[in-house]
């Protein structure tokens, strides 16, 4: 019968683990950050709001007002349809541009 005995960690070893998942993870979430503020504002001036009757819209940029009302539309439909609303009542209720 073998014998299992269970060693001690060193004291050092879980601080350090939660130190490196604490940097990888801060890590990510700022290029996530940096990647959408990126996209929202390179060459992107012109934005548009669609509403469902029921459930989430969705708000979206572009670099013409006709590209930032097809994606706030497509977005209407993908979160109208996750959020238990009515997709097919997605309608642009916002879209203007910024002017620079």
């Amino acid at each position: 019968m073998t014998r299992l005995i269970a060693r001690p960690c060193p004291s050092w070893v879980l601080p350090s683990l939660l130190a490196i998942n604490l940097a990888l993870t801060a890590g990510c979430a700022h290029k996530a950050a940096s990647a959408r503020r990126a996209e929202s504002t390179a060459g992107s001036n012109c934005y548009a709001k669609a509403l469902p009757s029921v459930g989430e819209g969705g708000l979206a940029w572009g670099a013409t007002l006709n590209i930032a009302r097809q994606k706030s539309m497509n977005n209407c439909i993908r979160y109208a349809g996750r959020s238990g609303g009515t997709p097919d009542t997605c309608q642009v209720v916002l879209a203007e541009c910024k002017n620079q």
